[in-house]
């Protein structure tokens, strides 16, 4: 680690292999935690790079408990987190009308980092038990188009830089690994990033791989599509900025997408926007995230098709149905 430290203070970079091996040696405790946390400092001063992050990736993948489900034709829809907007928790709602609409979800997500509306706090709080039994999951994804994939239950080897990140107690590199290291490697990902350069280091490492994505920034820093503002996408298909009244929808105001300040709140907003009783602005900015994860699946049809698949997949109660199949299963 010395060598390693030495170089990247004289401004240099890993290779992807070198990144790789790296993080294979933090996760087998191989260093001290002085050197994690002084390896870890430095991308606070600076940018990952791609081979950077892709090395990373490779590693933590390598290491975690896979689960293979009968299909990988299934997306994940996840923001990184950390916008800091205190927003209820879209991406995890979307999954659910997604799931309605008869697209199947593997979601991959942990406890928040900036709010009490983090994927897991929020399915803790409505009565999911988490599991990393395969034949548990692939019952849930066969009753209800859904299961969740709690992070630490399938990265064991994140325990080891828990503590130095803790004791940091600001946000690493890490943070921006969670999004992209699903064990079940679902085709298909829907990623909100809350800046534009974080998108382009996504777009740039996904290009890489086989992975089928839409990247999306609301351009006043939200990390999904708030209808706050205009956003720009990025996938494989396409690099583009959307404008709200060209898709149909007025500028919401941000405090129409508060989510709560403890955890109760938090999931009584949840349910009740999967009971019908959510507000204009709340069902609005589910169903256009849904509608976004919609065509990237089916990518040949119209965001207008899309739109009107996720609305029917809410109102119907479709969505609330496979809630209540996943909880009941």
């Amino acid at each position: 680690m010395k060598q390693v430290l030495n170089n990247l203070f004289e401004h240099q970079t890993l290779s992807k292999m070198e990144a790789r091996d790296v993080l294979f040696n933090i996760a087998l405790e191989k260093y001290t935690s002085s050197q994690v946390a002084a390896f870890l400092s430095v991308y606070l001063m600076r940018s990952v790079t791609v081979e950077e992050l892709s090395g990373f990736r490779e590693a933590l993948l390598d290491m975690c408990l896979k689960v293979k489900f009968d299909t990988d034709q299934t997306i994940d829809i996840v923001g990184t987190g950390g916008d800091g907007k205190d927003t209820f928790n879209i991406s995890t709602l979307a999954c659910f009308v997604v799931a309605g609409a008869g697209v199947t979800v593997t979601k991959h997500g942990n406890y928040g980092v900036s709010s009490v509306n983090g994927s897991s706090n929020i399915l803790e709080a409505i009565g999911y038990r988490f599991t990393n039994d395969r034949a548990t999951l692939q019952k849930q994804l066969d009753k209800a188009g859904i299961c969740f994939l709690h992070a630490p239950l399938f990265h064991p080897a994140m325990k080891s830089v828990a503590p130095v990140r803790k004791e940091l107690g600001v946000r690493t590199f890490f943070n921006m690994l969670g999004p992209i290291v699903n064990p079940s490697l679902p085709t298909y990902q829907l990623l909100g990033v809350y800046n534009l350069e974080m998108a382009r280091l996504y777009h740039y490492m996904l290009q890489q791989t086989s992975a089928k994505y839409t990247i999306v920034h609301s351009l006043d820093g939200f990390d999904e599509v708030s209808l706050t503002s205009d956003f720009k996408i990025y996938s494989s298909k396409k690099e583009q900025l959307i404008e709200l009244s060209s898709i149909g929808f007025n500028k919401l105001e941000q405090q129409a997408l508060y989510g709560g300040a403890t955890i109760d709140a938090a999931a009584k907003l949840f349910l009740s926007v999967l009971n019908g009783e959510g507000t204009t602005a709340q069902n609005n900015t589910v169903i256009v995230n849904a509608a976004l994860a919609l065509q990237t699946v089916h990518f040949e049809q119209s965001f207008s098709d899309c739109l009107l698949q996720a609305k029917e997949s809410l109102e119907s109660k479709k969505a609330l149905k496979a809630y209540q199949s996943l909880i009941n299963n």
